[in-house]
């Protein structure tokens, strides 16, 4: 059934007030239904699962970050789990015709103040180490630098908790 086929007595009609609500009014045969819905952007997590280079799914959540901040949502953070802590690996190097995703995130952390979050024991059992942990273990190199931060998962309750939505890619 289209539009077309619907009687003029049960159609949707929407009206845009001049606050941020949204005047909504549905007609019938002696009854208007009236409701009002205030605009709304959402907030989002994102759990990133998979290493920059193997699979698309690390870069399809930057640019999920990147689209959405646009769009005038929110970024509450970016969690990095199991193989993706390999997002945060400062040593990686990309050919100089590639996309350093590494870079991105580091540029997308500082410019709009996301956390990016690297599950820490994740991150230690694949070589990847602060620098604390590197003074610990009477290192000089470490490959996780700011804006990234070594968490528990925890952390990654309490991100969930307080986000609209969670995304894992």
């Amino acid at each position: 059934m289209s539009l077309l086929d619907v009687p003029s007595s049960m159609r949707l009609t929407i009206g845009v007030s001049e606050s941020s609500q949204q005047r909504c009014s549905l007609k019938g045969d002696g009854y208007t239904l009236i409701w009002y819905s205030l605009d709304y952007m959402a907030s989002f997590s994102l759990l990133v699962t998979h290493p920059p280079f193997d699979h698309q799914h690390a870069y399809s959540a930057y640019r999920f970050a990147l689209s959405a901040i646009q769009s005038g949502h929110q970024v509450k953070g970016v969690f990095f789990y199991q193989a993706g802590v390999h997002n945060s690996n400062s040593f990686q190097a990309g050919h100089s015709d590639e996309f350093n995703l590494h870079q991105a995130w580091v540029g997308l952390g500082n410019k709009h103040n996301i956390p990016l979050q690297v599950c820490v024991t994740a991150a230690n059992r694949r070589g990847i180490i602060n620098q604390q942990d590197a003074r610990d273990a009477d290192s000089e190199h470490y490959n996780l630098t700011a804006p990234f931060s070594e968490v528990g998962l925890g952390d990654l309750v309490e991100l969930m908790h307080g986000s609209d939505r969670v995304i894992q890619f």
